[in-house]
């Protein structure tokens, strides 16, 4: 991978040149990386890269994404943050040259005579744009007018005679487009190799992590319950109809409606409550009351127990198994009387429809969701879902059901705590008006009011 260095010059506040690089990924890199070092590397590329496409769905603008098929989705997000990037240096033009010179572009700079001559109209683009006029010393490219569609389709250029004459701080558009034939070339030569050479010679070092990557969860742990420790029998109603997400939310219903869920069901919601807190004695406990109404306690004893007690690591090889992610999720594919799964991929629109109806969702919200689902955006239609329930945005998106579980908790805290404030405020005001009236009548007070505020003697 060829990387381009920017030649600007130490300020007199810094002793030493601080380069910023932008990778090409003409060529492998010519270092030595080791295997876990290479696989946080990788994770943390993953995890960028989502958090834009994420953005770009959501239909965020390349000015708002700095707060916030998988060879094209790698293609188009990489090239997305490689525009990002090069735009954060516009201000740098021997940087700008020198990736120019990197791409092999064929395109001359605009001389002095000939910009002259054309003063006048480059100021009139750029004033329709909202940019200072162009300057004397400000260099413009001469390009093939489809070169650069959407300069032309955004009226950003002057056209003349078939060519686009384009400014230095927009000449990204004319680098984007090397930038994409070249990782897309790239990817296309690296999967070859990987696949005839690489695969078999690394398969018991590289290749695991290579090919877990693209099913790799990249949000928080969430084996064990953080902020919320446990939740009790007595809760698990009224926590999974305010705080589980759809795909859990599914589960529990239908196990309270049939008694019974198949060994996929059992596993998505099992580890997922045990994810949000409830310890192996209560899990036990609540499995065995839904499932002895069908199948009887002796046959639960026998068939079902152990399993719960081994997804709590107290069986078999004794792994302490985690919750299901949202990819996991997604990925999944239940059969014939099987409820596990996302039920934004697997529902049909009526019944998905109806499923949010049920949530609380309005009318508004549940077109957007739909939308999402349509172009298989079913995480950002999860984290739609999440933000029209509880009236609040979830600019991370949701990533993992007990996520979306633990975000909810937060947010029905922070309304308990809320609600909380209002009924001490409440009573202190009927104290305090029964007070006043006791006053009127000339009677002196020595009664402590509620929450340790004292009514002195008048």
């Amino acid at each position: 991978m060829e990387i381009v260095r920017s030649q600007r010059k130490p300020s007199a506040s810094h002793d030493v040149d601080v380069a910023p690089t932008l990778p090409i990924y003409r060529s492998a890199p010519a270092l030595e990386v080791r295997l876990e070092d290479f696989e946080l590397f990788a994770i943390d590329r993953l995890r960028v890269l989502k958090g834009i496409s994420d953005g770009l769905s959501r239909g965020k603008k390349p000015d708002e994404m700095e707060k916030l098929e998988l060879r094209k989705w790698f293609l188009s997000i990489e090239t997305a943050l490689f525009r990002y990037r090069f735009r954060l240096e516009s201000s740098d033009v021997q940087f700008q040259k020198a990736l120019m010179a990197e791409f092999d572009l064929p395109y001359k700079a605009v001389s002095n005579a000939e910009y002259e001559g054309l003063k006048d109209k480059l100021s009139q683009v750029a004033r329709s744009i909202g940019q200072s006029s162009p300057s004397a010393d400000r260099i413009f490219y001469k390009v093939p007018f489809e070169e650069v569609p959407e300069l032309v389709a955004s009226r950003r250029v002057y056209i003349q005679k078939g060519h686009a004459y384009v400014a230095m701080n927009q000449v990204v558009s004319l680098v984007v487009t090397q930038f994409r034939s070249h990782l897309s070339k790239a990817l296309v030569l690296t999967n070859r190799k990987w696949t005839s050479i690489i695969r078999e010679q690394e398969k018991d070092r590289l290749t695991p992590i290579v090919e877990a990557l693209s099913t790799s969860y990249l949000g928080p742990d969430y084996s064990q319950p953080k902020e919320y420790a446990e939740i009790s029998l007595k809760d698990i109603n009224q926590v999974a109809k305010t705080s589980f997400p759809l795909c859990m939310r599914h589960l529990f219903e239908k196990l309270r409606e049939d008694h019974h869920l198949k060994h996929g069901g059992r596993m998505q919601l099992g580890l997922f409550l045990k994810g949000v807190g409830l310890k192996l004695d209560d899990a036990l406990a609540f499995w065995k009351a839904e499932f002895s109404r069908k199948v009887g306690a002796e046959r639960f004893d026998k068939e079902y127990a152990y399993g719960i007690r081994h997804n709590y690591g107290k069986e078999g090889k004794r792994t302490d198994y985690t919750p299901y992610s949202c990819q996991k999720v997604i990925s999944s594919t239940p059969g014939v009387g099987d409820h596990h799964g996302c039920p934004y991929r697997h529902f049909s629109e009526e019944n998905l429809r109806a499923a949010l109806g049920k949530m609380g969702v309005s009318n508004r919200a549940l077109e957007d969701v739909i939308d999402k689902v349509r172009n298989r955006h079913y995480q950002l239609a999860c984290t739609l879902t999440f933000e029209a329930v509880h009236a609040s945005s979830c600019d991370a998106g949701i990533n993992h059901p007990n996520q979306y579980f633990s975000e909810s908790q937060k947010i029905m805290e922070s309304k308990a705590r809320a609600s909380g404030a209002c009924d001490h405020l409440r009573e202190f005001g009927a104290v305090k008006e029964a007070a006043v009236s006791q006053c009127r009548n000339g009677r002196k007070l020595t009664d402590r009011m509620p929450f340790g505020c004292v009514v002195l003697e008048l």
